[in-house]
């Protein structure tokens, strides 16, 4: 009888996990279950759902469980929930919802790809009707329909990570009021302090009230409550992060690593042979501080998921580690980082140096020019890049991939500074902001020599 690859999860890693496996072995029966109605989606898209610029929900949807089924002969079974993990035996228990019944299917290979699931904390309230979370695809389309029914005019938006200030953004475009409330002492809590008063700014430049410091202590109809009173609000969206979803692997008897995330080895191998992990529910090495670390992002998901199935399938490969780049928009502001920030530097061991400057994302004549802001974060006696963040207007933040390549390859400023970078009035000054900003914090680097 054929090997049979079990897939739990039907997202960008165990999907990217599942035809990479194909590629390698025409004879392994793949079968991948999902429990929600749709997979290989991009729950990034959502945001943009909302906003009106994607003008359906199916637009985010990659790949159906047909095309799976007649491209790769993929089972995908969606509306299937793996409720068990039997490691010794080698069986998945799996419940049908559409047919209300429970089966064990075994497995030679297993590919956890369960993601992560929104944060959503014991609050009075948290399970309203307007309350919501936006993880899946599913989750975006109530959100989407409940928005257009109660034709929503006040929105809380709990939490000022990525997906919180786009929601924001989207509520915005929608016409709505629009507030957002963190517990934290700045919005986007993944840069520096200083970086992050840029983007509360460019919130409130787009009327976007914005509340930090600020705890959330329940819900009702038509109000959200806080430690400081009751904010109006017809709609609430959940951004305080998400958890990795790993108690089928943890009660299977997996070991869990930083964050109680799978842990995983360069091929993505977890403790049990023949079981594997990839995605939003998989441990991550960082390059730069060389630490397992949890990084939520559909580029790592789908890299991870790759490794995984090239694996599965008999070939080789290793997943080297992540600098954590993440990028993101509020209405015409865009946002990069990648690395460790200046915190997370000093945090983890480095003796940190930093520099931050202001530049314009084109030739200062050009009509439509726009400012941009690039910190860079240095190990003080080497010079060697560790971080960088990326404030700015459009065209600013696409540069942060520039850097999170040389932060892979280990250049320091000095290098940074003589890299071959384009240039054309309308897309940079001659020096570009990257490479003026390599200047100042080298110079920084060599006065404290």
């Amino acid at each position: 009888m054929a090997e049979r690859l079990v897939v739990i999860g039907g997202d960008a890693g165990g999907m990217s996990a599942a035809t990479n496996a194909r590629r390698l072995r025409p004879d392994l029966e793949i079968v991948a279950f999902e429990r929600s109605t749709r997979v290989s989606y991009s729950a990034c898209g959502i945001p943009y759902l909302v906003a009106g610029e994607v003008d359906q929900v199916d637009a985010l949807v990659a790949r159906t469980p047909r095309e799976f089924r007649e491209a790769n002969r993929i089972d995908v079974r969606v509306e299937h929930e793996v409720m068990g993990v039997d490691l010794d035996r080698g069986q998945v228990e799996v419940h049908d919802g559409p047919h209300g019944r429970t089966f064990r299917i075994g497995f030679d290979h297993l590919l956890i790809g369960t993601g992560a699931r929104p944060i959503r904390p014991e609050l009075p309230g948290i399970d309203g009707e307007q309350v919501h979370g936006v993880q899946s695809l599913d989750d975006g389309a109530r959100l989407f329909t409940y928005a257009e029914q109660s034709r929503c005019q006040r929105v809380v938006v709990v939490g000022g990570g990525y997906i919180g200030l786009e929601m924001a953004e989207a509520f915005v475009m929608w016409g709505a009021q629009v507030t957002v409330v963190d517990s934290g002492p700045h919005v986007m809590r993944t840069l520096d302090p200083d970086m992050a008063a840029l983007v509360a700014t460019a919130l409130e430049r787009h009327s976007i009230e914005v509340r930090t410091g600020v705890a959330v202590t329940g819900f009702e109809p038509g109000a959200v409550h806080t430690a400081d009173g009751r904010i109006p609000a017809d709609l609430v969206v959940l951004g305080l992060g998400v958890t990795p979803n790993t108690e089928l692997a943890g009660a299977a008897g997996l070991e869990l690593g930083v964050r109680d995330s799978i842990r995983v080895d360069r091929r993505q191998a977890t403790s049990h042979a023949g079981v594997w992990a990839a995605g939003d529910c998989a441990e991550s090495f960082h390059l730069v501080s060389q630490r397992p670390v949890h990084v939520a992002l559909g580029t790592v998901a789908n890299r991870h998921g790759r490794v995984a199935g090239l694996n599965i399938g008999g070939g080789y490969a290793t997943f080297p580690g992540v600098v954590g780049t993440a990028i993101t928009k509020v209405c015409s502001t865009e946002v990069g980082r990648t690395g460790l920030t200046e915190f997370e530097a000093r945090r983890d061991g480095f003796e940190a140096v930093a520099a931050v400057i202001e530049s314009t994302t084109q030739a200062g004549y050009m009509p439509g020019t726009a400012p941009i802001t690039v910190k860079l974060v240095v190990e003080a006696r080497t010079g060697r890049l560790l971080g960088g963040q990326i404030v700015g207007g459009t065209g600013a933040a696409k540069r942060i991939d520039t850097l999170a390549m040389a932060i892979t390859a280990g250049l320091t400023a000095d290098e940074l500074i003589n890299v071959d970078l384009s240039y054309a009035p309308p897309f940079s000054p001659v020096w570009d902001p990257l490479a003026t900003a390599a200047r100042v914090v080298a110079a920084t680097v060599a006065a404290g020599r």
